[in-house]
């Protein structure tokens, strides 16, 4: 009882079973009377004798053949409904087979599996969302064979200096000087904060971050970052100043100055020397941002929107062999987790990149 086919043509068999017993009750209660009326047999008729004994049995005769008629018909009808419904069940039920079947699939890492859509609506839409939920699983672990491959190309090269420069120096061919061991501390370095901000990310895209959103003076807090970041501004020839105009705003201060930390960095390595970096605050009605303008290499439009992409560099950046290549995909991840927002703009290369960091 507990199979769909099953119930389905029981349902069938009652409503014909039902339906031969409502005919079979009210044909045996009315045909008999009405049979009496037409001939003139009822209780006031005037014929006598042999014409009303002949009446009466034709009148049982047709009774009798009235009630076979039913029975054969109600049990033909429950047969032939039984059948049908067997049938039609098994065609209605054939489609959450090929349901069950995708869902199989995709549970074995079949994620290309598509079932047909049927024609029947509820089904169809069924049917529509678990190819929509294949595509989908398709599409992230092609995300996620794409990310190992990119963590893997980033930390073999510096995995491949360390060993060099370890192995060099255990064979005796580079004295274990300071200056070789800063290399390989660089390098170290370097694989600290791919992992540091794989894991940033990580929490940010699954929503495990754990933000202390409070106010914040964001005038206060762009003067800190360019004032620690000064030092080094100044040592690449670059102007570096913050004009205030934000005010306080409802942000994790922590996480943004990562962000602010993370786009001057990125705007003194992509700028040469003489040029400027600004930091803009501005609040116009209900809308906060701080705006990074550098007068560096810029962006062609289609880099645009790839520069927040995993790993991506810019061809021929002057940064591009610089950080674990995701910090800026860690700073959306930020900016959006505290209901914010990060973009770009640049007239195109050469003429330089602005960065929008929007608060909430």
């Amino acid at each position: 009882m507990r199979r769909l086919v099953v119930r389905f043509t029981l349902s069938h068999l009652l409503v014909a079973v039902v339906g031969g017993l409502v005919t079979f009750v009210v044909v045996w209660w009315l045909a008999p009377a009405m049979f009496d009326q037409q001939m003139g047999l009822g209780p006031n008729a005037s014929g006598r004798g042999t014409g009303q004994g002949y009446g009466q049995a034709l009148r049982a005769s047709f009774a009798a053949a009235i009630t076979n008629s039913l029975i054969v018909g109600t049990l033909t009808g429950a047969v032939v409904a039984a059948v049908s419904g067997l049938l039609l069940a098994r065609q209605l039920l054939r489609p959450l087979a090929r349901v069950g079947t995708a869902v199989g699939e995709l549970a074995r890492g079949n994620y290309t599996h598509q079932v047909p859509v049927p024609r029947e609506t509820e089904l169809a839409s069924l049917v529509t969302d678990v190819n929509a939920l294949g595509a989908e699983l398709q599409a992230t672990e092609e995300r996620r064979l794409h990310l190992l491959s990119e963590v893997a190309h980033e930390m073999r090269t510096p995995l491949t200096v360390i060993d060099g420069y370890v192995e060099a120096m255990i064979d005796g061919v580079l004295p274990a000087e300071p200056e070789r061991l800063g290399q390989v501390s660089t390098e170290v370095r370097r694989l600290r904060r791919l992992s540091d901000d794989l894991s940033a990310l990580s929490r940010a895209e699954e929503g495990r971050l754990n933000l202390a959103i409070g106010p914040v003076d964001l005038d206060s807090l762009t003067t800190g970052v360019v004032d620690r970041l000064r030092s080094q501004a100044e040592d690449a020839e670059l102007t570096l100043t913050a004009v205030a105009g934000a005010g306080t705003v409802q942000a994790d201060a922590d996480r943004t100055v990562q962000v602010l930390t993370n786009l001057v960095g990125n705007a003194i390595r992509a700028t040469p020397a003489g040029g400027r970096i600004t930091l803009t605050g501005s609040r116009v009605g209900g809308r906060v941002s701080v705006r990074v303008v550098d007068t560096g290499e810029g962006l062609a439009p289609a880099e645009l929107d790839r520069v927040f992409e995993r790993f991506y560099r810019v061809p021929g950046s002057a940064s591009v062999s610089d950080g674990s290549g995701i910090g800026l995909t860690v700073s959306r991840a930020y900016m959006r987790a505290q209901g914010g927002d990060l973009t770009v703009e640049s007239a195109g290369p050469g003429q330089g990149a602005i960065f929008t960091a929007t608060f909430a």
